[in-house]
């Protein structure tokens, strides 16, 4: 006999393959979304650093609003800044991540950032940071 087409144990076969690669495939590639989050809101941080350190050159004192000169990336929330005795903190969140990031300058450090000048992400609520 010549037979055309697949039979159903050919078909069940590919379902639980690309059932299983699903299963696998799906988490990373939302795992990498979330990264590309996190590096645009360190990125957001970083822009603020230098908008922050032009801000001081000129008035010979830090802001906590940047202006109209600042913008975050698409779905990261604007950053909220406060000053210090000698600097400044920002955090910044994004509805697409449980993740908050942080920057500060001065010698008021802001979990998750422990190093001046330099943005750090963790979990909110969490003191783990992510490189």
């Amino acid at each position: 006999m010549n037979h055309r087409g697949f039979t159903i144990i050919e078909l069940l076969v590919v379902v639980a393959i690309i059932g299983l690669l699903a299963t696998f495939a799906l988490p990373r590639l939302l795992k990498t979304k979330e990264r590309a989050q996190v590096a645009a809101m360190k990125s957001d941080l970083r822009n603020l650093v230098t908008i922050e350190e032009s801000y001081q050159a000129q008035n010979l004192k830090y802001t906590s609003d940047p202006g109209s000169d600042y913008h975050v990336s698409p779905r990261n929330n604007a950053p909220t800044i406060r000053l210090t005795s000698d600097g400044w903190t920002a955090t910044m969140t994004s509805a697409n991540t449980d993740k908050q990031c942080a920057v500060f300058v001065g010698s008021t450090p802001i979990p998750p950032a422990t190093q001046e000048g330099t943005p750090a992400c963790a979990t909110s609520g969490s003191t783990t940071t992510f490189p």
